[in-house]
């Protein structure tokens, strides 16, 4: 398969994804097998909703529209511009998928498949109603996936490489049982977001998304402040007041309620808002309905420590704190050059011998 036919079918997978937005979903006649596929992806999407309490309609169209707006001509093109797939020999990629946010696993299936690689696909239970449909919708576009893409449920026994997505305690496994062939293993990280007490309430406000999309569940969701010492957190909690709405749902206030408990037997120092709470903790990875924070002393003490730790962190969110930080309310809207755990994977795809 050439590599201009693959882009060409991910342009088309990206227009039908399009169809499907927060504002309702609205079937486009030019789109190709619309009326095979249209109807039954409306209903893959109530699914996905009903089988994962943390999959609510929003948050999957949320993930949906990103995929969506990613899947142009343009983008595609751009991103892979600075590669050489043109004579690749394919070879069988495991993909061991997560499942804490929808189509988690979905970047990994593009970067296989786009470099000319063949994907065997391991699902999160999860997640898993999704991504076979839209990966359907690609072999009807392009017939030559059918060759190319395979789910299973059942334990690997023939690939070239792995990629895997794990906590810390499943990445020992991977590693051990993945380790002799080359391999991209992924373990826990969080992501952080720097406050100098300069930041406007527009910046606080958007930061919000950072911290509330997909209930904080994501290794991009902002779960620990660093902030200076002395911080007044009034400002911070008065911009992101605008997200109360999220105790409304059940899941989330129950965890609200039991940490918050937890905490109070314990006597820990907390600041909260009746649906978020901030503790004070040398930790990156907090319970949900919960932001760690830290106190720094200066800017170059931070730095220092966030080198030291940036094997923990997936994401910066600061007002050109570092280089490569991330503005406040986008890093659940990664470009596809953002690789995560920072490792390219298109790179490490055309090296696989």
């Amino acid at each position: 398969m050439l590599l201009n036919d693959r882009i060409n079918a991910f342009i088309e997978l990206g227009t039908f994804i399009r169809q499907f937005k927060n504002t309702g979903f609205k079937k486009v006649s030019s789109v190709r097998y619309n009326d095979d596929f249209f109807d039954e992806m409306a209903h893959r999407i109530t699914t996905a909703v009903h089988h994962n309490g943390w999959f609510t309609e929003e948050n999957v169209l949320f993930s949906l529209n990103e995929w969506g707006n990613a899947l142009t001509e343009e983008n595609l093109n751009q991103w892979i511009s600075s590669y050489s797939l043109e004579k690749i020999e394919p070879k069988t990629i495991g993909v061991i998928m997560a499942g804490n946010i929808p189509l988690v696993g979905f970047h990994d299936f593009l970067s296989v498949l786009i470099s000319g690689h063949k994907i065997l696909v391991k699902q999160s239970s999860d997640d898993n109603h999704l991504l076979p449909y839209l990966a359907s919708f690609l072999m009807a576009i392009e017939p030559d996936f059918k060759e190319y893409i395979k789910f299973t449920t059942e334990k690997f026994e023939k690939y070239d490489a792995i990629i895997a997505t794990g906590s810390d305690n499943t990445a020992r496994y991977f590693e051990y049982y993945f380790g002799k062939v080359p391999h991209i293993i992924r373990k826990n990280r969080n992501s952080v977001a720097v406050l100098t007490g300069n930041e406007t309430a527009e910046q606080l406000n958007a930061l919000g998304e950072d911290i509330f999309r997909y209930y904080g569940l994501g290794c991009r969701n902002v779960s620990k402040l660093l902030v200076p010492k002395g911080y007044n957190f009034d400002t911070f909690f008065k911009a992101i007041y605008e997200y109360n709405y999220i105790i409304n749902s059940a899941k989330y206030a129950n965890n609200y309620d039991y940490n918050k408990a937890v905490y109070l037997m314990s006597n820990y120092k907390l600041f909260e808002n009746g649906f978020l709470m901030l503790k004070e903790d040398q930790s990156y990875a907090s319970p949900i309905a919960t932001l760690f924070y830290e106190t720094y002393n200066s800017e170059n003490e931070l730095k220092e420590k966030l080198e030291k730790d940036k094997e923990k962190i997936q994401c910066i969110v600061a007002n050109n704190f570092l280089d490569k930080t991330i503005g406040f309310g986008k890093t659940q809207s990664p470009k596809l050059s953002d690789y995560a755990d920072g490792v390219d994977i298109i790179e490490f795809l055309t090296k696989i011998n």
